[in-house]
């Protein structure tokens, strides 16, 4: 009988594919070396060590496949309610608040306590925290790079804010956050599967990249003024 085709017999013949021909690459390039495993940015921990550990690792590599499956669901379900149904946040909002209403008035009637729904304090403080340093992070080095930084540094984050745009500019912001949250839910545990394969491919396609980059360097980057922009200084 022919073998079945499922989406995990086609993710793993692809990465063997890939795994082959970057074996083969080396051995053409590299004649007679050993390869020796290389982690991406020298990695020497478990996935699960570098997601953090805890149970945001375990949903993130889909340790306990209910909830990581009900996440995922969920953020789909909220994306095609404002994406494809045009709903609105106040109204799904309204609606919510209602039923939460329904369903605690009928839990009054048949007991004779209803908990108390209460979100602790701490919650919006760290939360307020955490989002505040990361922001006063970003907004420190932008402001480095604009005020004390070289040329070069200027141009390659300008660069990057500019594909940033561009990017931005093919979906909205729902969307973005809806790809970025998928991706945060499937490539991990893609890559806890295939990491050998996807190690030796990323090596290979950073190395290409590298090379180009110095080519660049030398011939364009290299030869813009070192000094760094004037201005005052700020407190």
């Amino acid at each position: 009988m022919p073998e079945e085709i499922t989406t995990e017999s086609v993710v793993s013949n692809i990465m063997e594919t890939i795994s082959d021909s970057v074996s083969k690459h080396k051995e053409e390039f590299f004649p007679g070396e050993k390869t020796r495993p290389r982690k991406l940015f020298g990695r020497e921990k478990p996935v699960h060590h570098c997601l953090g550990g805890g149970k945001s690792a375990d949903v993130l590599l889909w340790r306990n496949k209910k909830i990581s499956a009900g996440l995922l669901g969920g953020a789909a379900i909220t994306w095609i309610l404002f994406e494809w149904l045009n709903y609105h946040f106040l109204t799904l909002l309204s609606f919510g608040i209602v039923m939460g209403m329904l369903v605690q008035f009928a839990w009054r009637n048949v007991s004779s306590s209803v908990p108390r729904l209460v979100i602790p304090d701490e919650v919006f403080v760290n939360a307020g925290e955490v989002v505040g340093a990361e922001v006063n992070h970003v907004l420190g080095y932008l402001q480095d790079v604009a005020c004390e930084g070289t040329m070069k540094q200027f141009l390659v984050v300008a660069g990057c804010l500019f594909a940033a745009a561009i990017v931005g500019g093919w979906c909205d912001f729902l969307t973005l956050i809806f790809i970025g949250f998928v991706a945060a839910h499937t490539l991990p545990v893609l890559y806890e599967k295939y990491e050998d394969q996807i190690d030796d491919f990323a090596y290979s396609v950073l190395e290409q990249l590298q090379h180009n980059y110095r080519k660049l360097d030398a011939g364009v980057l290299s030869k813009l003024p070192k000094t760094k922009f004037t201005g005052k200084k700020i407190d």
